[in-house]
């Protein structure tokens, strides 16, 4: 077994070696990771990318775009045939039809390929004329990244984890009271088990769709054609004396380790170890609205997202084995165009508060990490109003079901500490009032010939993740 592990491990990364020097000699391959925790908006972001790159009138921050020297874009066929090719234009469709919408996530890894016509900068600009640099965007659930965690954890481990979640959050309750009658110890029964699944699979819904950023194992939420099979058919339970085996607990904990064997470390060689930029959506203005502990929660989330980038002690012998190490992280605040823009420093200055804290809590040293904050589609525009004798600065904008609404978010607090003091020592509320929230739905865009749908920072953020290869 160890044999075929290294002899497919030498193989990857003899491919792996290939491809990068066929790249740098030819037409490079860039190849970008795009995912987000909770309804953080990850369909939006690659159409309103793919769109803004085929169109790059609004792209003036991608030096590329701004300097002329992309020539021409267009989409072509992926180069991965066994995976779905993202709905490109079914999601533009929806964002800039007559009465636009927000477009269905997508539930399961895709693919698109993006070429760029780029003339080369710098010394190499009267030297070489213009070549194709190829852009292959890869969607997959944020759940399924927050997975590979999981690679480091026992089932012992992780049942206290997941157990203490449920048991602090309204959408456990459910869960921990029918998990109060079940003995660990007791003889295996698949009924049993396949309700308990059941049970805590309902459990991580509910927290998904209430916000919260933890819900794994993500093959739960999203389990594809593995609905029903044994590898996902488990759940944590606690520790108890004599659970030996044939017991219910040690069958579970068998079922675990065979979920991290047989769905996490295939998608970790199939997908994430190849790629080479990495972006994770994250809707912070969601977070905060929901209080000090889905901020600490997301907090958590962006450390155990940076703990999977960790390289490990043997890095050259790891991107030997497993491929290419991501070069450059982002972590993008979105739904920036719910707040005036006078508050973007600090919503951005408490994404890179945050992203601080996770890395030292992560011990991480690797790629480029950064922290920013964007809106993919712009759907608001700005307006002041006077309100108790005061200038108050809001955005305006379409709201589900028609008509149109005002927003004032609340003020970010100059200095990140604000949030993250509390949030860290668990607080039930914010000491200086609560974060508003609204629903916006796409506003009806006109566009001009060679623009693409209007954003903030998406351009900045195109800059950081690829724009040094272009």
């Amino acid at each position: 077994m160890a044999i075929a592990g290294l002899a497919d491990g030498l193989t990857r990364g003899i491919e792996g070696f290939g491809e990068r020097v066929s790249g740098a000699l030819f037409e490079p391959v860039i190849r970008l990771g795009v995912t987000g925790l909770a309804r953080a908006g990850k369909t939006v972001f690659i159409t309103s990318l793919v769109a803004n790159l085929l169109d790059r009138g609004r792209m003036g921050g991608l030096a590329a775009a701004g300097e002329g020297r992309i020539l021409g874009a267009y989409l072509q066929p992926q180069p991965d045939v066994t995976l779905p090719r993202f709905d490109y234009e079914t999601h533009l469709a929806a964002l800039t039809g007559p009465e636009p919408r927000w477009p269905e996530s997508t539930r399961s890894v895709s693919e698109l390929r993006l070429s760029l016509r780029v003339r080369p900068a710098g010394m190499l600009a009267g030297m070489a004329g213009p070549r194709n640099v190829h852009l292959d965007i890869v969607d997959y659930p944020g759940e399924w990244l927050l997975d590979l965690a999981l690679l480091d954890k026992d089932y012992a481990a992780w049942s206290r984890e997941a157990l203490a979640r449920a048991g602090g959050r309204a959408e456990g309750a459910s869960w921990c009271k029918a998990l109060a009658g079940v003995d660990p110890a007791a003889a295996f029964d698949e009924g049993q088990a396949q309700r308990l699944a059941a049970g805590f699979t309902a459990y991580l819904r509910a927290a998904r769709e209430a916000g919260h950023a933890d819900c794994t194992p993500g093959r739960f939420l999203l389990p594809g054609d593995l609905e029903g099979a044994p590898v996902v058919t488990f759940a944590p339970l606690p520790e108890a004396e004599g659970a030996g085996r044939g017991s219910l607990r040690a069958e579970m904990a068998r079922r675990f380790e065979a979920y991290k064997r047989a769905v996490v470390r295939p998608f970790f060689r199939a997908h994430f170890a190849r790629i080479d930029r990495q972006v994770v959506l994250v809707d912070l203005l969601d977070a905060l609205h929901r209080g000090p502990l889905a901020v600490e929660e997301t907090r958590r989330a962006m450390a155990d997202i940076l703990g999977t980038f960790r390289p490990g002690r043997n890095a050259f012998l790891t991107r030997l084995l497993q491929g290419r190490r991501v070069e450059r992280l982002l972590f993008a605040a979105t739904k920036a165009d719910h707040l005036h823009h006078a508050q973007h420093p600090r919503l951005a200055a408490i994404m890179e508060a945050m992203l601080r804290e996770a890395r030292d809590r992560a011990q991480y040293a690797g790629a480029d990490v950064r922290g920013m904050a964007i809106a993919a589609l712009r759907a608001t525009v700005e307006e002041t109003r006077r309100h108790g004798g005061a200038e108050v600065e809001l955005v305006r904008g379409r709201v589900p079901g028609g008509g149109q609404a005002a927003f004032h978010a609340g003020e970010l607090p100059a200095d990140p500490a604000a949030i993250l003091s509390p949030a860290r020592a668990g607080a039930e509320a914010w000491p200086e009032g609560a974060f508003g929230s609204m629903r916006f739905a796409p506003a009806r865009l006109g566009l001009r010939a060679g623009e693409g749908p209007p954003h903030i920072r998406l351009d900045r953020a195109a800059q950081f993740l690829f724009g040094d290869r272009l």
